[in-house]
């Protein structure tokens, strides 16, 4: 007699084998395991397409029969329209009818129905994952529509007489039978139809594998979840199978189809929802491709802009910030086009930026501003947002409550990142500068008409300082003017700044200078108001980025140096009207001047502006300090690797998140 323990460990292993093979309590996981070892990849190629047409074609009225037999369903089979399948297309009937066999006369049970599947998909693992699911469908097509075929001729032809009790149709179609089983006959009849739409869902998700899945990503987990999608088809037409058995030899047990019927539901949902996405994501990446296009092929800048700008249906105006009326989009016809992208978060200092070039431009009908915002979604609070801003602008704006349709060619191929950036369009709609933004900010009308010929001719100038703060501040313009030494200083340390401006103060006043009659203004920037040192540092960010792409020259590291020190406790530039003498961190500049003394003597041999770089060079040999180079996450594309200002050595990337608590200065309703 066996003994408690081996009984309770049989019965464990048997429960645990039971729900190895039992689909209802597998994972997805679990299933894909099971059926991938049955998956041989050698593309056996056949004309799946037409077997699918025949499929189709014969599911569809052998359904529509049974609803008028059981349901007294009024549609005629004459509406049904047919598809053609190709002329010499050969069925492969051995195959259709082995899995046939496989799918017939077995008992009810998940277990068996498990086995069976996998029986088939062995039997059918040369072939691709919907070719199974369409070959499985296609047997059971066979039968389906040959037993409903008899159903609907026996009472006319002798010979459909005969086969029909062979087949025991009457069993099941008499009217007594219709009435017992209507309710599983019904229920049987629409799991093959949902089943059908399922397996042609998995037939058209497979056609879209053509598509690159970086153009559509929600290709790729539908893809991935086709072989478990075709399990659930397969094995539902298996219980389907094994439930018509039952019915018509009214022997066995039942075959309980709700559970294949809720499973093939959700599957069904999940599919059309998958190729509803990826057919968006297709069309997004055929505009897009278009767009592209349209920007490398001479084509009319207006209908440039309408094709980047507005959806199918939108209405295209602009709003005339000049007039305040709503206007044509023919006014961009044959002009140079400045597309001002930005957010709604754009402040009134950037909105200021664009000011001096349109007060320029409005008398020359050759030029065109038009802003486009960028919201992804629509409130009221942002069309009240929308229309504040707009009330700000006296050029162009485009006049849309809805996502712009090239948003994601602007996102990618222009790098827009939220802040603001111009594009500039020449009127054939070919590019001529991706983002002059920072151009303009930095040299304003000087650059005009800001193509990155104009930004290359700029690049050549080797005087920066003055593009940064000759036009922000009446005192340096009139240095600058004069051709003056400026000490221009700053820091985030107020101590350093005081120990600083002391030690300066003295240093300017020395007598040795005075003989030498060397002339120094100081400029502390940290004595200015908040929006002139907001201003400054946007406009070193902007002059760094006209310069990120260029070959690293002085004037580039210079610009670098100084937007090293943003964060540091202080730093200091000596210029001679416009051209930088010598910019350095605080704690080098400090000492190099609160040491005067030691290289004072030098300055009546070599000049002080050769001994105050060889004094400082100096002090920086015998210092270390790490440089950190801080870039806002501006728009357009910066470079991949920095060399560092200070050693020239490839700088390390590190990413930070930066949140100050406050209210930014955008414009408010």
């Amino acid at each position: 007699m066996a003994s408690k323990h081996s009984l309770k460990s049989l019965f464990h292993r048997t429960s645990e084998t039971s729900s190895e093979h039992n689909p209802l309590s597998m994972s997805d996981e679990q299933i894909l395991e099971q059926i991938y070892s049955t998956h041989v990849h050698s593309h056996t190629k056949f004309d799946v397409d037409s077997l699918f047409i025949l499929v189709e074609n014969t599911l569809r009225r052998s359904t529509l029969i049974v609803d008028t037999v059981v349901q007294g369903s009024k549609a005629s089979l004459e509406q049904v329209e047919d598809k053609i399948p190709q002329a010499n297309f050969n069925s492969p009937l051995c195959t259709l009818r082995q899995i046939s066999s496989e799918m017939s006369c077995k008992p009810a049970g998940e277990e068996i129905a498990h086995k069976t599947t996998m029986t088939i998909l062995v039997k059918l693992s040369n072939y691709e994952w919907d070719a199974k699911a369409v070959l499985t469908l296609a047997a059971f097509a066979m039968e389906y529509g040959e037993f409903w075929l008899l159903a609907q001729h026996q009472p006319t032809d002798p010979i459909a007489k005969s086969v029909a009790f062979l087949k025991r149709v009457p069993v099941l179609t008499r009217p007594a039978a219709v009435q017992k089983h209507r309710q599983a006959i019904i229920e049987l009849n629409n799991l093959v139809k949902t089943t059908l739409q399922v397996i042609e869902l998995i037939f058209e998700l497979e056609k879209l594998t053509s598509f690159d899945t970086k153009d559509v990503p929600a290709l790729l987990p539908a893809i991935e979840q086709i072989p478990v999608d075709v399990y659930w088809a397969i094995i539902t037409i298996v219980a389907i199978v094994t439930q018509i058995d039952y019915l018509t030899t009214e022997t066995g047990n039942k075959q309980d189809l709700s559970h294949y019927g809720q499973k093939i539901n959700i599957i069904l949902s999940k599919l059309r929802k998958q190729i509803t996405l990826c057919r968006q994501q297709i069309e997004e990446a055929e505009y897009h491709h278009r767009l592209r296009k349209f920007f490398q092929t001479p084509t009319e800048i207006m209908e440039v802009f309408k094709f980047l700008v507005f959806s199918k249906d939108a209405p295209q105006l602009l709003y005339d910030g000049a007039t305040k009326t709503p206007v044509e989009i023919s006014v961009l016809r044959k002009k140079n086009v400045y597309l001002f992208i930005s957010t709604l978060d754009i402040t009134e200092e950037e909105i200021a930026v664009l000011r001096p070039v349109y007060e320029y431009i409005k008398t020359n009908d050759q030029y065109k501003i038009v802003w486009i915002p960028i919201v992804e979604e629509w409130t009221e609070k942002l069309n009240k947002r929308f229309e504040a801003l707009k009330s700000k602008m006296p050029w162009y704006a485009v006049q849309h409550y809805g996502t712009i349709a090239g948003y994601r060619y602007i996102k990618e191929e222009w790098h827009f990142k939220k802040k603001p950036m111009v594009v500039v369009l020449n009127p054939q709609g070919k590019v001529q500068h991706a983002n002059a933004f920072h151009l303009i900010h930095v040299y304003g009308m000087k650059a005009f008409p800001f193509t990155i010929s104009d930004q290359e001719r700029i690049d050549r100038e080797i005087h920066w300082i003055g593009s940064v703060v000759g036009d922000t501040h009446p005192n340096i313009s009139t240095w600058i003017r004069e051709q003056k030494y400026i000490l221009i200083y700053g820091g985030n340390d107020k101590e350093w700044v005081q120990q600083f401006t002391k030690y300066a103060t003295a240093f300017v006043n020395d007598v040795a200078l005075k003989e030498a009659n060397i002339h120094i203004e100081l400029f502390c920037v940290e004595k200015e108001d908040k929006s002139f040192l907001r201003r400054f540092w946007s406009g070193i960010e902007s002059l760094f980025v006209t310069k990120a792409h260029n070959t690293v020259d002085a004037v580039t590291q210079e610009v670098q140096k100084m937007l090293s020190y943003k964060n540091e406790s202080g730093w200091v530039v000596l210029c001679k009207g416009s051209s930088v003498v010598e910019c350095g961190h605080g704690t080098t500049i400090l000492k190099t001047v609160a040491e005067f003394e030691k290289w004072k003597e030098v300055v009546l041999k070599k000049g002080f502006e050769s001994s105050f770089k060889e004094h400082h060079e100096r002090i920086v040999r015998t210092t270390h300090r790490c440089t950190h180079l801080e870039i806002a996450n501006i728009a357009g594309k910066l470079p991949e690797t920095i060399k560092c200002p200070e050693c020239g050595r490839t700088m390390e990337i590190f990413i930070s998140y930066k949140c100050c608590h406050t209210d930014n200065t955008a414009v408010t309703p």
